[in-house]
């Protein structure tokens, strides 16, 4: 269907005349006139009548009226996707309650003029997917897998190194520590259903086992977090692991405590990554952001695998 046509006869309805029509579209009367003649052949139905008042829509032309003007919006949202200062910044996160999620309501409270979409893709090589094609504009992973580098035109920063915590219930033996120590973890039971091999965060994980002799477990279906929290709050033998920016509320009944993991800290290194060629004005101010509070990356104390970007 001729937009112009459809537009010409939107104007034309709204106006009741077809010469004022042709002023508000800087077009001759005669133009008009063509343009709903052909609307209407190609409808073959009459959406005017000629009076001595002007031009009055018939009962075709008031069904028409209001499907012909979702039609030009429609068609202004297809123009706004591909243009990207009029459509939101896509960013993905790793879960709704992480740290990057974090990052990203600080960015939202230090501007809020920036229309968002805030996503969730499944793991690195689908948010470089996503960055590729255009689905997305950026995304925080840990960076790079073993295997795994980044291709050419994906660009990455370090943003976040992000403290892992012990999360036990009242009943576990480490309960009352004010903090333990990677050596004193060795033969507890951390828990942790949802890790997925093949995985960024399966590969870190299994550095962190490697180097220091965790036993991690990821048996069972992955219920969530309040099944996760459920679970270690009623089972002393289990614990598990969380990041310190980790959103979590739970029952008061749970008493659940976050200890501190030290001697070293393993941290969770979250990196930002986009396409060296995105346009998207908001890429840039959300670089500035994240920009004006670096991360200590590799601060002293601290772990991370050897694999992890550096920069």
């Amino acid at each position: 269907m001729d937009l112009d046509a459809v537009r010409t006869f939107v104007v034309a309805a709204d106006a009741g005349q077809f010469q004022e029509a042709a002023a508000e579209l800087a077009v001759t009367q005669q133009a008009v006139s063509k343009r709903i003649a052909a609307l209407e052949r190609g409808l073959d139905v009459r959406l005017f009548t000629r009076t001595a008042r002007g031009a009055q829509l018939t009962i075709d032309g008031q069904a028409f009226l209001p499907h012909a003007r979702e039609l030009l919006r429609v068609a202004e949202r297809a123009v706004a996707s591909v243009h990207a200062a009029r459509r939101p910044l896509r960013v993905d996160v790793i879960a709704s309650r992480s740290g990057q999620s974090g990052l990203m309501r600080g960015f939202h409270r230090a501007h809020p003029e920036v229309d968002l979409d805030v996503v969730m893709v499944f793991d690195v090589e689908a948010a470089v997917g996503a960055i590729r094609s255009g689905a997305i504009d950026a995304s925080f992973r840990a960076v790079a897998k073993p295997g795994a580098p980044l291709p050419d035109d994906i660009e990455s920063v370090r943003v976040l190194d992000e403290p892992l915590q012990l999360l036990t219930g009242p009943g576990h033996a480490l309960a009352s520590a004010r903090s333990v120590t990677l050596a004193q973890l060795v033969g507890h039971r951390i828990w942790m259903p949802g890790i997925v091999p093949g995985t960024e965060w399966a590969a870190y994980y299994d550095d962190l086992v490697a180097r220091f002799g965790l036993t991690i477990e990821s048996t069972g279906p992955n219920f969530g977090s309040d099944a996760l929290l459920d679970t270690v709050a009623d089972t002393p033998a289990l614990a598990t692991f969380m990041g310190e920016h980790s959103r979590l509320v739970w029952p008061t009944g749970h008493g659940l405590r976050r200890i501190p993991v030290t001697d070293p800290t393993p941290v969770y290194p979250h990196s930002l990554l986009w396409h060296r060629d995105n346009p998207h004005p908001a890429l840039a101010t959300l670089r500035a952001h994240l920009a004006a509070t670096p991360p200590a990356v590799d601060a002293p104390g601290t772990w991370t695998p050897d694999w992890v970007h550096r920069r």
